[in-house]
């Protein structure tokens, strides 16, 4: 335990680093290629903040005794990514969202959702279906592009400074070295940490891990508030959570040399909150077209309570039953009722402003 925590922080640090270099150059990267800043959000941005998950997910499926990680690491990071990041960034200030956000890239979200569950339910995520998985993700990155009619920055963007192209370079590279030494840390320590704890590495990697390396897409939330950059917000943690299932766990699955296995556990619960909670965010997004304050915190609770659950059912204690039904039937359906009532709300006026 005095061993295996000190590698934990070291390794989540280094990879914490390693993925600012990467944003970085792959930012400063973007900027010469003069795209929209919803655009960068959604590729360049939630790449680089997903390149933790990608650096852990792959060398977890490379690992025998670590295998259960690969998995919960990315459905636990896209929990993390909307239930914690986008929900503490409204709650901080309401988060207005753009109707191509609406119309395209959230269902997007749902729709790799969906399909990898899909794609699960025999087990486990083979070579073939990561060939599927990487498929989706060129078709969406093309229909991104093809579908963003703002690609092109106006003329009057500052010039990238002298040398741009070899800075970003460097940064990149930099970058993904840092990210691979801090993966190999960071699931060494994280499965001592499980074997010690007397629990699972899909535990480990749903919460602990997955808090971690969402911790990027934290970062880059808040710097793209402070400058302004709503859209590039937004557009990372949607990109990300794509990214994270078509790419990683594709990338993963055609790599591994037995796959990327799907626990009982995560293909019975943790993959049913992660669609879950990507479904969500349609009707969030639809009242209003943003997310207010109270939705925030509304988010954050229930990352609150799925984080409660997971450990009651880690350590079998009996509250587990009683929460759960808690949540079944009281949270949940005043959760849908509410967010009914604000697309039913948002219908009628689209329809008045019509006639």
């Amino acid at each position: 335990m005095l061993t295996s925590l000190p590698l934990f922080i070291a390794g989540l640090t280094i990879l914490l680093v390693g993925a600012e270099l990467l944003v970085r150059g792959a930012s400063r990267a973007a900027a010469l290629l003069r795209v929209s800043p919803l655009v960068i959000g959604l590729t360049v941005v939630a790449f680089g903040t997903s390149s933790p998950e990608f650096a852990i997910t792959l060398r977890a499926a490379f690992t025998d005794y670590a295998a259960d990680m690969a998995l919960g690491n990315v459905v636990g990071s896209n929990i993390a990514n909307v239930l914690l990041v986008l929900g503490l960034a409204a709650a901080l200030s309401p988060i207005v969202v753009t109707q191509r956000v609406i119309r395209v890239h959230a269902p997007a979200m749902v729709a790799a959702s969906v399909l990898m569950g899909l794609l699960a339910l025999d087990g486990s995520l083979s070579g073939g279906d990561g060939l599927v998985l990487l498929a989706a993700l060129g078709g969406y990155i093309t229909l991104t592009l093809l579908r963003d009619r703002r690609i092109l920055l106006p003329a009057t963007t500052p010039p990238a400074p002298n040398g741009g192209g070899g800075r970003a370079a460097i940064q990149i590279a930099a970058g993904a070295l840092l990210l691979g030494t801090g993966a190999w840390l960071l699931v060494e320590a994280a499965t001592s940490l499980a074997a010690i704890m007397g629990v699972s590495e899909l535990l480990i990697g749903l919460t602990a891990v997955a808090v971690g390396t969402s911790l990027p897409e934290l970062a880059t939330t808040v710097a793209a508030f402070r400058q302004g950059e709503q859209q590039m917000a937004v557009g990372n943690i949607l990109g990300s959570n794509i990214f994270n299932v078509l790419a990683i766990l594709g990338t993963a699955a055609i790599l591994a040399p037995h796959g990327v296995p799907v626990p009982a556990q995560a293909l019975y619960f943790d993959l049913p909150v992660m669609t879950a909670v990507a479904i969500a965010c349609l009707p969030v997004f639809l009242t209003g077209h943003s997310i207010a304050r109270w939705e925030g915190w509304l988010f954050l609770g229930y990352y609150v309570a799925y984080c409660g659950f997971l450990f009651l059912a880690a350590t079998e204690h009996a509250a587990q039953g009683l929460f759960g039904t808690s949540i079944l039937l009281f949270a949940l359906p005043l959760t849908l009722l509410t967010l009914a009532v604000g697309v039913i709300r948002h219908l009628r006026r689209a329809s008045d402003r019509l006639l």
